[in-house]
């Protein structure tokens, strides 16, 4: 059973001045560029927790926040609750707004079948927040997590409670106006948590920060000698979002190959699979729009961008096996497998050398162009429905296979995981 709790945040308080210059994207998203320029903008931003740019940057860390925490800079709420969340953005000249919400999740490692991955970890990332997560002893960032909720009873509570003025606004460094308000009613966060009973989650982003948080929950259990279910440590402050909210957009992360060109054979071998034809390159979108309940793809190289259209999605049985259905029905994996291993040989794909990733089209053809890459095939997004079906399954998408967007926002809610701090 999936348990969502209300929860005391630590917020900044009027003292740290202009939230907007607060807030940072997460962690993992900021380069040294916007480190620098996080740092510049105000003495109390987010980025100096999350990813201080001293040397010792956990007990750095550490320090800040109890320096913090002293003054009065952050304080941390009296009454628990859940935190509506909403992101408003324009993406492709359409306006959306992703609703979700804010909360305490019970952690279930993935054996327990409650909470589930879409994609594989690497050890590095979760070495570096566990020291994190070990020496600051707070969730400094959300997790991003799909639930289902097809009578859309948590987003009409959401709507309603919405129409109040939010506990905060403001709009990030990306443009997206972000707005957050409180629930403390019981009665309204029965609501929500009634919607989790029967519930199988999947993670959408943060997988690492997930990971990292079970490892830190068990270490404290070990400390303890005994598992208090109430203890904060076994909890993860995380962002929840219906897979059914019209505002969640996933992106499309298009592959590109630094070393290779298709060959005039690759092409002819292509053919037997892939109905194509060579299009305008301002036609690529509209293309990959028209055709997105196909497996089609767009080949841009030479300055020329050839479509594909797959004639017959049982050819990927020659490239993929032991895997279910859905799997094999995604666009990332005939790509990977069918074109890239399959067709044109290539096993072994280094990111950062043969292969690269680009959030927008019209950029992987810019870089073909100034010939920083040889071919970049530009595809459609996965869906989220996609994600739910193959996570369900048990099965781990490709790198890169979702870029779920927006980011969701650091510096909003953190949460305390103190030795004696309990969720109730």
């Amino acid at each position: 059973m999936v348990d969502i709790k209300p929860f005391k945040a630590i917020r900044y308080t009027e003292k740290a001045g202009d939230v907007e210059k607060l807030v940072v994207q997460p962690y993992d998203k900021i380069d040294a560029e916007m480190q620098f320029a996080y740092y510049t903008l105000s003495d109390y931003n987010y980025c100096k927790l999350t990813l201080p740019i001293e040397e010792n940057r956990y007990e750095i860390a550490r320090q800040r926040l109890e320096q913090w925490l002293a003054e009065g800079i952050l304080e941390k709420e009296e009454v628990p609750g859940i935190y509506v969340y909403y992101q408003e953005y324009e993406l492709f000249g359409k306006q959306y707004i992703r609703k979700g919400f804010i909360g305490a999740l019970r952690l279930h490692p993935f054996n327990e079948n409650i909470v589930l991955p879409h994609e594989k970890t690497h050890s590095g990332p979760k070495i570096d927040r566990l020291n994190m997560l070990k020496t600051t002893k707070h969730t400094l960032e959300t997790g991003f997590i799909l639930y289902s909720d097809p009578e859309k009873k948590t987003i009409n509570l959401f709507d309603e409670i919405a129409k109040e003025e939010p506990l905060i606004k403001a709009t990030d460094d990306l443009g997206v106006l972000n707005r957050i308000w409180k629930i403390s009613n019981p009665v309204q966060i029965k609501i929500v948590q009634d919607v989790f009973v029967e519930q199988q989650l999947v993670i959408a982003d943060g997988h690492h920060r997930y990971e990292t948080a079970i490892t830190y929950r068990d270490m404290c259990r070990e400390k303890a000698g005994v598992i208090n279910e109430n203890a904060a440590p076994e909890f993860r402050m995380t962002y929840l979002v219906p897979v059914e909210d019209e505002g969640l957009v996933i992106l499309a992360t298009h592959r590109c190959l630094a070393k290779v060109s298709v060959t005039e054979d690759k092409m002819n071998e292509l053919k037997m699979f892939f109905d194509m034809d060579e299009i305008m390159k301002p036609e690529i979108p509209k293309f990959l729009e028209e055709n997105k309940d196909k497996h089609a793809f767009v080949m841009y190289q030479d300055n020329r961008a050839i479509s594909l259209i797959m004639k017959d999605i049982s050819a990927i049985n020659r490239y993929v096996s032991d895997v279910s259905e859905e799997y094999k029905n995604l666009d990332v994996v005939i790509l990977r497998d069918m074109i890239f291993h399959g067709i044109m040989g290539l096993e072994e794909l280094h990111i950062d050398d043969d292969i690269f990733y680009e959030r927008w089209w019209n950029e992987a053809v810019e870089e073909v162009d100034k010939g920083t890459y040889k071919v970049a095939f530009i595809l459609n997004p996965t869906s989220a429905d996609e994600v739910l079906k193959v996570s369900k399954n048990h099965e781990r998408m490709p790198q890169k296979a979702t870029d779920f967007y927006p980011k969701m926002i650091s510096g909003f809610t953190m949460l305390s995981l103190e030795e004696g701090e309990k969720i109730f």
